[in-house]
């Protein structure tokens, strides 16, 4: 995947978890919680959507590495998505 379209897998990921989100509109590094004011149940329905988009495994010790837009991009690069 480039850059585009996993920007796009993230995009629709949080559009589930919270609606009218827009990633022109957020802070690249900020993380999504803070952000978006949304909990912790909800960043963990970010991550299964991300899961369910991409087919890749997301262990619970990576959660961290998919706080932010720039943190989830890096991530989703490193593994070859």
């Amino acid at each position: 995947m480039n850059d585009t379209e996993i920007r796009a897998v993230i995009a629709s990921a949080l559009e589930e978890v919270a609606p009218g989100s827009d990633l022109d509109d957020i802070d690249a590094e900020e993380d999504f919680v803070y952000e978006l004011d949304i909990d912790s149940m909800d960043f963990l329905n970010f991550v299964i959507a991300v899961h369910e988009a991409t087919g890749i495994d997301i262990p619970e010790r990576d959660y961290p590495k998919l706080s932010s837009l720039t943190k989830a991009t890096a991530y989703l690069q490193g593994v070859g998505v």
